[in-house]
């Protein structure tokens, strides 16, 4: 799969996106600024339109944490394809900011981004597909969701 172009990969993997979600609040999806395109923080919206809620360590354990965290992926993706008309525009992943909706104790927040990152790299391969990161515990999230997302892109 290394020579097949971005929206390839994603048909190759039978993967299906969500409805690209609409802004809930006064901000835009994604702004694309000279050679970038930055990623406001998603939630993980499911192609029914619902979005997975809990915190993680209570709610959910950690593998449903980064299952949702892979359905924010799929959700960012859908965000990219609705407003650039193609994942074939983006270059490489340069950025993924991944809070988790979590209980004080729990300490897996990395293992739960890595549902989104690894999905950017099935999608554009290693080397283009994982940026830096950080990945994050919060008290609350909007909505109970349990993770958030933010990313920054390079265009091709």
């Amino acid at each position: 799969m290394d020579d097949l172009a971005p929206h390839d990969r994603l048909a190759a993997l039978g993967l299906a996106l969500p409805p690209a979600p609409k802004p809930a609040g006064v901000y835009k999806p994604c702004l694309i600024d000279g050679h970038h395109v930055y990623v406001s923080g998603h939630g993980p919206l499911q192609s029914d339109g619902t979005l997975i809620t809990g915190r993680v360590g209570q709610d959910l354990d950690s593998d449903a944490g980064k299952a949702a965290a892979r359905q924010v992926g799929l959700a960012i993706l859908a965000t990219l394809v609705a407003h650039l008309g193609s994942l074939d525009r983006i270059k490489r992943v340069i950025k993924v900011l991944g809070m988790v909706n979590a209980t004080p104790d729990f300490e897996q927040h990395p293992f739960v981004i890595n549902g989104c990152s690894e999905l950017f790299g099935e999608i554009w391969g290693h080397d283009l597909g994982i940026g830096v990161r950080s990945a994050v515990g919060m008290g609350s999230l909007p909505g109970n969701i349990s993770v958030e997302i933010e990313a920054l892109f390079e265009l091709a």
